[in-house]
């Protein structure tokens, strides 16, 4: 599909999508105008979208790399902690476990999904690749 045609399809999508919140989201939405004003307003988001996100998501690229970093460590977290008070529950002489201090739940679980990770891309190892 060449530009000029998906600018334009991009245009009329925005326009029912604005008359589709003006409609439905009433309470928290409101263009006064009618259909030249939904025009108007679906122009400058269209323009928006094409000329000012790629600059913002250049511009947020690195607040996307530290929520991924923290994504990764509180999912790691989550399962040492799981993984902490099953061990809890089990016979002392068997088994104990613990992670000491903030510090350590922060670096257990990065060593671990690192640890992860390295195995997961091991060939032969189990994982995604075999």
């Amino acid at each position: 599909m060449s530009l000029p045609l998906r600018i334009l399809l991009r245009l009329l999508l925005t326009i029912v999508l604005i008359w589709a919140m003006q409609k439905y989201l009433y309470d928290y939405f409101l263009v006064t105008g009618g259909l030249p004003a939904w025009v108007v307003i679906a122009s400058l988001l269209t323009l928006m979208n094409m000329l000012v996100r790629p600059v913002l998501n250049v511009i947020a690229l690195p607040l996307h790399f530290l929520a991924a970093i923290f994504a990764f460590i509180l999912v790691n977290a989550i399962f040492m902690g799981i993984t902490v008070w099953i061990a809890f529950h089990m016979e002392p002489d068997l088994v104990t476990m613990e992670i000491r201090g903030p510090q350590g739940w922060i670096v257990v679980p990065i060593v671990l999904g690192f640890a992860n990770w390295v195995l997961k891309h091991i060939p032969g190892k189990g994982g995604d690749n075999e």
